[in-house]
């Protein structure tokens, strides 16, 4: 099955726009004119729902973004090439050949080792190679992940001196693309954040965006991708120029064993 023969049910579809509309309305309120991307993260919802919002959406929705590297192949090959795929869940060193070699993964938003980051590169390299005649993928753009709140429980390079360096390795990598930085942050932090209460764990991310700006001497700005469907608004506020949103579009999301890649 592809796009051409997918099935995209009306009443969903028109719920699936109303609910991005929303959200573009409340991030652009919040951006003060800055043009901000919105990811759409469609992890455990069908390809229908993503082909729904490709199709429908005013103007078509195509950054979506996906937490698990097998689901992310599975609807990359069923869906439009026009879409434009964030890997944003924990990365394994596994999964990054794979990835690397999905022509339109725009971006993976959670490296953080030089491991992963080399590997990315390695493949997307070969990649980029295969391609004599046709007009081959760009580089991978990459947001190297910080882990701004210290918990164990998650991901990311420690603020400073770790961050500092993998930066440094991926902006020296011929197939990557330094796009920025990405934080998750604490959830009782993210639960309080307001477009009047700033999060400890943004304004951390954009002290380290000017320090690896400083230490890397890059005149381009690096971005800031925070914020989620619990906190975007104040994460707008502070300068993200990426936002990261799901359920507020699509709505709870089923069990992992109960999740269909297509309807």
């Amino acid at each position: 099955m592809t796009d051409t023969d997918m099935k995209v049910d009306p009443q969903r579809a028109a719920a699936l726009v109303s609910q991005i509309k929303t959200v573009r309305e409340r991030i652009a309120a919040v951006a003060k004119g800055r043009d901000v991307r919105l990811v759409a993260v469609s992890k455990l919802k069908p390809a229908n729902d993503i082909l729904a919002l490709v199709q429908q959406a005013s103007p078509p929705q195509l950054h979506f973004g996906e937490n698990y590297a097998q689901e992310l192949s599975q609807k990359a090959e069923l869906l439009p090439r026009s879409i434009q795929w964030h890997m944003i869940g924990g990365l394994q060193s596994g999964h990054c050949k794979n990835l690397a070699k999905i022509p339109n993964l725009w971006c993976v938003s959670s490296v953080d080792t030089e491991k992963k980051a080399q590997l990315l590169d390695k493949y997307r390299g070969e990649f980029i190679k295969s391609f004599s005649s046709t007009p081959a993928p760009e580089k991978l753009n990459v947001h190297v992940q910080v882990n701004t709140s210290g918990e164990a429980s998650k991901s990311g390079c420690a603020p400073g001196d770790a961050t500092v360096a993998l930066c440094r390795f991926v902006e020296a990598a011929p197939n990557l693309h330094l796009l920025g930085l990405m934080t998750i942050g604490a959830i009782a932090r993210s639960v309080a954040t307001t477009p009047e209460n700033e999060n400890e764990d943004y304004l951390c991310l954009r002290e380290q965006r000017d320090l690896i700006q400083k230490e890397l001497g890059l005149e381009r700005e690096l971005e800031l991708s925070m914020g989620m469907s619990k906190d975007f608004e104040g994460a707008v506020a502070m300068g993200s120029n990426e936002v990261r949103v799901g359920s507020t579009i699509f709505g709870a999301r089923p069990q992992k064993s109960d999740a269909k890649i297509r309807e």
